[in-house]
């Protein structure tokens, strides 16, 4: 007697009853989008490569400014998201992404103080790891930075049900903004639908939030939409470091 898989999480679908709403909210993005870049000097976007970064991607490919946008390549992505990559660039030639990379050395000793896979065994060798990957990368590429952008959602989870549209970034002392702070999964889908934009092949396999191969999963129907990201802790602790200022 073979065993009944689980359901997994699928795409949203696109709805004519989101229209109004979505309406909305993209003329209220534009307007933040713009606000911001008119305010600072040098913007920079941190794409994680994600279907709410592509939506700001998509606005900002609409809009007269110079907002830089980069993304962090930790070197345990998954296959799917580097072909992602790749497909994103030809999608939109006029907004190239700088690609940032963990210092090599910082892995290796990584590597020889936990193992390769040492993020298993406790939150502690976890977060090392996604310090050394993420956290030090991203401070390379802020370094110029005045203000940067995120698409951190209220509703993505529990560590996020307080995000702000407009935040200080105390670590780095620029501003920081979540633009699409207020957004829902469903507005989020809705968008990439209606404009067709590319994702990553991993959300027709079941995976709601794409993070690096190792530490991601599938997630059941049901289930928060970041259950996959680092399942094996608890919902506290389920954050990399790049958002806490």
């Amino acid at each position: 007697m073979s065993l009944q898989r689980p359901a997994l999480w699928q795409i949203p679908q696109l709805t004519q009853a989101q229209q109004p709403v979505l309406q909305q909210k993209i003329a209220v993005l534009q307007q933040r989008l713009q606000q911001i870049a008119d305010q600072h000097q040098q913007v920079k976007f941190a794409h994680s490569l994600a279907v709410e970064d592509m939506v700001i991607m998509d606005v900002l490919s609409k809009l007269n400014t110079n907002v830089t946008i980069f993304t962090l390549d930790t070197g345990r992505l998954n296959q799917e998201t580097l072909d992602f990559l790749h497909s994103l660039q030809q999608t939109y030639p006029d907004l190239p992404v700088v690609r940032y990379q963990p210092d090599q050395q910082q892995i290796t000793e990584y590597i020889q103080q936990y193992g390769e896979n040492g993020f298993y065994d406790s939150v502690a060798s976890r977060k090392q790891c996604c310090y050394i990957r993420k956290v030090v990368p991203l401070n390379q590429a802020l370094q110029d930075a005045d203000a940067w952008l995120t698409g951190q959602r209220q509703s993505q989870s529990v560590t996020r049900q307080s995000l702000e549209f407009a935040e200080w970034d105390h670590t780095r002392q620029i501003a920081k903004y979540n633009p699409i702070f207020d957004w829902s999964e469903q507005d989020v889908w809705a968008y990439v639908l209606q404009f067709n934009l590319p994702f990553n092949a991993l959300y027709q396999q079941g995976y709601p939030s794409i993070g690096c191969e190792p530490c991601t999963r599938p997630v059941k129907q049901g289930e928060e939409i970041r259950a996959g990201r680092w399942w094996w802790e608890n919902q506290a602790s389920k954050e990399c470091g790049l958002h806490q200022a």
